[in-house]
C-alpha cells in the first residue's frame, strides 16, 4: 500500500515536473522575437533569392494583396496599395502574436508653412519627464505617397529607444504641391521645433534629424540648410537608405531593377511626380551627391541589400567621408527597401533600430 502511495507521488511529482518544463517552454518562446515564429509560405523570389526568411515572409504578404504596380496607377490610386506596415500587422493576426505596446504618448501640431500648415505626430516617452532630446522625423514615399502612420513604427520605436521625443513630420507631396515643397516644409518644421522646445519637453542642445528614403534625403536638406541659413546643427542625422542620387545606370539599379516593394520603375514614377522637370533630378537637393557635404553632423546610414538605392547609400558615404563628416554606414543582409520599420518580425530591423539609437545617444552625449 505504501509503495503504491509513493509511486503514485512520484508519478505525480513527474507529471508536475513535466508540465513545469512545458509552462518554462512556452515563456522561453514568448521571450524570443515577436516575430520568430512567422516564416513565408513559398519558394524565394527570382528578384531576390537572398533574401531573408522573415523578411520575404513580409514582402509575399504585400504582394498577395494584388495591388497593382505603383507605375501603372496615378498619385492618388497609388496612396490605396497596401503597405509594408500593412503587410506586418496581418501577419501578426494571422499568427495571433499581439506586439509590445511601444512606450510612448502621442499628440499632434499643426505646424505654419509657406501657403499653409502641415501636421506632425509627436512622441514622447512615458518614462521620464524630460528635457528630452529631439529628433524630427521625415517619413517615406518618394514624395508622393505615404504618410506619418504608414511610418509609424520607425518613429514609435526611435522615441522608446533613444528616449527622445520624436515629431514626425506630415510635409506636402506631389503631384500636388511639386519640388521644392516638401524640402521647403521639412525645413519649416524643423525650424517650428526649434522654436516649441518647450512645449516638447525638449532640450534645445540635443536635436538630431532623421528619415526613410526620400524622407532620408529631406533630413540630410535640413543639415545642410540648417548650415547655410545660421541655425542650430542638428547634433546627428540618421538616414536610411535615402535618396542621394539620380544616376541609374550604378550597380544596384541593374541588380535589383524589378526589386520590391522599391522597383526602378516607380522610382522613377516618383520623381516624375515630384519634380517639375525630370532635369531637376541633378539638383544637389535631389542627388545629395552633388551638394556641399562640409561641416554636417555625424551621420548614421541604414542600407538594404535588396534595394535599388543601395549604391547611392554607399557613394553618399563615401562622399561625406570625403568632406570630413564622420559616418557610421550598415548594410543589412537579405533585407529590403522598406525593412527599418518591420522589427516586430524581421531581425536586421530590429538590430537597425539598436544601431541607430545608439548612435543617436552617442551623440546627444
Amino acid at each position: 500500500m505504501r509503495s503504491n502511495k509513493l509511486h503514485k507521488t512520484a508519478a505525480a511529482l513527474l507529471i508536475a515536473t513535466v508540465m513545469l518544463g512545458a509552462v518554462s517552454c512556452s515563456l522561453d518562446d514568448h521571450n524570443l522575437p515577436v516575430g520568430a515564429s512567422i516564416k513565408p509560405k513559398g519558394p524565394k523570389p527570382a528578384f531576390a533569392p537572398e533574401i531573408h526568411d522573415e523578411m520575404w515572409a513580409v514582402i509575399e504578404k504585400l504582394l498577395s494583396y494584388g495591388d497593382p504596380p505603383i507605375y501603372t496607377l496615378t498619385p492618388q490610386r497609388a496612396r490605396m496599395n497596401h503597405t509594408v506596415k500593412d503587410a506586418v500587422m496581418d501577419l501578426l493576426s494571422e499568427n495571433n502574436i499581439t506586439p509590445p505596446k511601444p512606450q510612448v504618448d502621442t499628440s499632434g501640431a499643426d505646424i505654419p508653412v509657406i501657403d499653409g500648415s502641415i501636421h506632425a505626430r509627436i512622441y514622447t516617452p512615458k518614462n521620464g519627464s524630460g528635457p528630452f532630446p529631439v529628433i524630427v522625423y521625415y517619413h517615406g514615399g518618394g514624395w508622393v505617397i505615404a504618410n506619418i502612420d504608414v511610418y509609424d513604427p520607425s518613429a514609435a520605436a526611435l522615441s522608446e529607444k533613444v528616449g527622445a521625443v520624436v515629431v514626425s513630420v506630415g510635409y506636402r507631396k506631389g503631384p500636388e504641391h511639386k519640388f521644392p515643397t516638401a524640402h521647403n516644409d521639412a525645413v519649416s518644421a524643423y525650424q517650428w521645433v526649434m522654436g516649441n522646445m518647450a512645449l516638447l519637453k525638449g532640450d534645445n542642445t540635443k536635436i538630431g534629424v532623421a528619415g526613410e528614403s526620400a524622407g532620408g534625403n529631406l533630413a540630410a536638406n535640413v543639415s545642410i540648410a540648417a548650415r547655410d541659413k545660421g541655425l542650430t546643427m542638428p547634433k546627428h542625422q540618421l538616414l536610411v537608405y535615402p535618396v542621394a542620387n539620380s544616376d541609374t545606370t550604378v550597380a544596384s539599379y541593374k541588380q535589383y531593377y524589378n526589386a520590391k516593394p522599391l522597383d526602378v520603375p516607380s522610382i522613377k514614377w516618383f520623381l516624375g511626380h515630384y519634380l517639375n522637370d525630370l532635369s531637376e533630378a541633378k539638383d544637389p537637393r535631389i542627388s545629395l551627391v552633388l551638394a556641399d557635404l562640409k561641416n554636417l553632423p555625424s551621420t548614421t546610414i541604414i542600407g538594404a541589400q535588396i534595394d535599388p538605392l543601395q549604391s547611392e547609400g554607399q557613394l553618399l558615404r563615401d562622399k561625406l567621408n570625403e568632406a570630413g563628416v564622420r559616418v557610421s554606414y550598415e548594410l543589412y543582409e537579405g533585407t529590403t527597401h522598406e525593412f527599418f520599420g518591420t522589427a516586430v518580425i524581421v531581425p536586421e530591423a530590429k538590430q537597425a533600430q539598436d544601431k541607430a539609437a545608439e548612435n543617436f545617444k552617442d551623440a546627444f552625449k
